[in-house]
């Protein structure tokens, strides 16, 4: 899988935690705070496939574009970014040799944490 960091995202998480839009949950919160598969749709059917792809760290260039295959790593609810999906994030990029991603989700972190 030829997954690299999503710069835009990267900005768009940064941003969001700057002006506040940060839910401060546990690791484990996010399997509950995941938006489902219906929010994503209804997302994307309202917003387009870019502002979505604005919420996920990973892109994959192999994966056609514009699908939900495309992106991975995601960090919030489409409102706030969730502290424990960068946890949840972070853990799965390293596992997965995904540095880049993985240091990302640590800087964004230490930012989260530093408020």
């Amino acid at each position: 899988m030829a997954t690299k960091l999503n710069k835009q995202a990267l900005s768009h998480a940064r941003q969001l935690i700057k002006d506040g839009k940060v839910q401060r949950d546990t690791r484990d919160d996010w399997s509950e705070h995941a938006p489902s598969a219906e929010q994503e749709n209804k997302f994307i059917e309202k917003n387009g496939f870019t502002e979505f792809s604005h919420w996920h760290l990973g892109l994959d260039a192999e994966a056609s574009k514009e699908t939900k295959g495309s992106v991975t790593f995601p960090f919030g609810d489409f409102k706030k970014v969730h502290r424990c999906a960068v946890v949840s994030l972070e853990s799965r990029a390293a596992q997965h040799g995904h540095d880049d991603i993985a240091q990302a989700a640590k800087k964004l972190l230490e930012e989260i944490d530093a408020d």
